[in-house]
């Protein structure tokens, strides 16, 4: 796979896959390497996606200095793809997590973003309050499937202060449009692509400034597009469409049935709705 050196002399990798205009990725996790993006559920069959593995994950090294993981510091890192790239403006594309690099990003170089896409969004960078009862409200529409009981509960145990260490596992359900076999399957595939003491660092002290990046959006004029999943409680649509509203220039999508990884859900609808905000 191809690579490149950060500013600190780290060897960071990238993955590529189709053909056409490239599309810069940055994964979630926190720090969880590009693989569980796949192509996006065909997306490049109308872009070329440029995936990052983030330090510490999949084929990127280790840096010396774990205080890099943190969001703001990784921003050096995105720019540096983009220069590796030959590229002067970029198409970027975050997803849950990542979109908080996303936004750090912009707000350094927003002359170097022509078009962003944002898929159910993390919110941490700009700072809105994500309420409990937003959440529960969320996944109300699954209150037939058979698991719910078990894992609202642990919904509100998390949401009113009272999470024990089961109760982030109970709740992994809500991520799926569907809780099957395959999606268990991508799910424990997840956990082994993650840095996790890296992804402890991502949101350390001093990781946000969300006035700061706020001040910033509001001045990018480009294009935004933000997707989310219509029963995600990670990314609630209501708080979703708040994000936008830090936006001059932003659309909202949002898809029928879905989780927080709505290619999985969806691939035809994710990738028609994301390939013609691209066009």
């Amino acid at each position: 796979m191809p690579d490149y050196s950060a500013p600190d002399d780290t060897r960071l990798a990238y993955h590529v896959f189709g053909e056409g205009p490239p599309l810069v990725c940055l994964p979630g996790g926190p720090m969880q390497s590009a693989a569980y993006l796949g192509e996006l559920g065909g997306l490049s069959a109308h872009r070329q996606l440029i995936m990052l593995d983030p330090r510490g994950t999949g084929g990127s090294a280790v840096p010396r200095d774990p205080a890099s993981y943190r969001c703001d510091r990784l921003v050096a890192d995105v720019e540096a793809l983009r220069v590796r790239l030959g590229l002067d403006r970029m198409d970027l594309l975050g997803h849950s997590s990542g979109v908080n690099l996303a936004a750090r990003y912009v707000e350094r170089h927003p002359e170097r973003v022509r078009r962003l896409a944002l898929i159910t969004p993390s919110v941490w960078a700009v700072g809105i309050p994500i309420p409990g009862e937003v959440r529960r409200e969320t996944v109300g529409p699954r209150r037939d499937e058979p698991w719910f009981p078990a894992a609202y509960a642990a919904l509100e145990a998390i949401t009113e202060g009272r999470a024990t260490a089961d109760s982030w596992a109970a709740i992994t359900p809500f991520s799926y449009g569907r809780w099957d076999e395959e999606a268990r399957a991508f799910e424990s595939a997840g956990e082994a692509q993650r840095n996790d003491g890296a992804a402890g660092v991502f949101a350390g002290e001093g990781a946000f400034d969300p006035a700061a990046t706020r001040t910033a959006l509001d001045r990018f004029e480009g294009p935004v597009l933000l997707l989310a999943g219509e029963v995600d409680p990670g990314a609630p649509p209501v708080i979703v469409r708040e994000f936008a509203g830090l936006f001059p220039n932003a659309e909202v999508v949002v898809q029928p049935g879905a989780g927080h990884f709505p290619w999985r859900d969806d691939a035809d609808r994710f990738v028609a709705a994301t390939a013609a905000f691209l066009a």
